[in-house]
């Protein structure tokens, strides 16, 4: 899911939860774990459920049956992807294209794993499912909150919990949506409302605007020369300026060292 990511982030002595942190290893019975998960994830069940009811109610009025809604959720789990993946879907885009999109934006994943305390859960299907159902908020939990309150059991559940949040919207967004008007207007917006409402709380909260400039002006290329794959055009040329503007900082700062 496409939110701030930044918290506390790992402990000194390594990635978030290692054994080298105190208290990595806490472990409780069941109910403590998942009542502390419970209350961990109160902050991601206010997100999730409005903005994965606004994804139900889109699914629909594109003209694509309820029950994709719920099932897209459980499976495909990836936010704003899921926004996306309606209008290409709809729209009639090739594989490729959706492919690269898919790549593209859902690369910074990539990085949440080099930290994500994969070591604290236990077997395949706990680990497989801990990096499927890693996401924006799921990562920021674990980053933000104390290693004393992390073990497998609970990193697990906090994300049971938010995968469940996300496909209750969704399901309850392609429910209501059937008694809604066929010709409403506007849901379609839900998703643009959305990452503007993420840039400016970026904007606001940083006194670093060049991701912003960036965002801005790699639309305006896309917008130029991006055509039909101004998605994937606008992606590609932000993803640039980024590892542009990382290498001009590590050379500016080997300059001055």
């Amino acid at each position: 899911m496409s939110t701030d990511t930044t918290g506390r982030g790992s402990g000194a002595g390594g990635p978030i939860g290692t054994p080298n942190t105190p208290g990595a290893g806490t472990s409780g019975g069941f109910r403590e774990d998942a009542a502390v998960a419970a209350r961990l994830t109160v902050p991601v069940a206010m997100g999730y459920l409005p903005l994965g009811a606004a994804f139900g109610i889109l699914l629909v009025s594109q003209g694509l049956s309820w029950f994709w809604a719920p099932t897209t959720a459980l499976v495909v789990f990836a936010g704003s992807l899921e926004f996306l993946a309606v209008s290409m879907v709809t729209s009639g885009l090739g594989l490729a294209a959706i492919a690269m999109t898919t790549f593209l934006v859902n690369f910074r994943h990539v990085f949440y794993g080099l930290s994500f305390p994969l070591q604290l859960l236990r077997g395949p299907v706990q680990r497989g499912y801990g990096i499927f159902a890693l996401t924006d908020e799921t990562y920021s939990l674990l980053a933000a909150n104390p290693d004393e309150e992390l073990n497998g059991r609970r990193i697990t559940l906090i994300q049971l919990f938010s995968h469940g949040y996300w496909v209750v919207g969704s399901l309850t967004g392609a429910l209501a949506s059937t008694a809604l008007p066929d010709d409403i207007k506007g849901v379609e917006f839900a998703l643009t409302a959305l990452f503007t409402v993420l840039a400016w709380d970026h904007a606001r909260k940083r006194s670093n605007l060049r991701p912003v400039l960036h965002g801005l002006a790699s639309a305006v290329v896309a917008a130029v020369v991006g055509g039909e794959q101004f998605l994937t055009t606008a992606v590609a040329a932000f993803l640039l300026l980024l590892l542009g503007d990382y290498l001009i900082t590590v050379r500016a700062k080997s300059a001055h060292a």
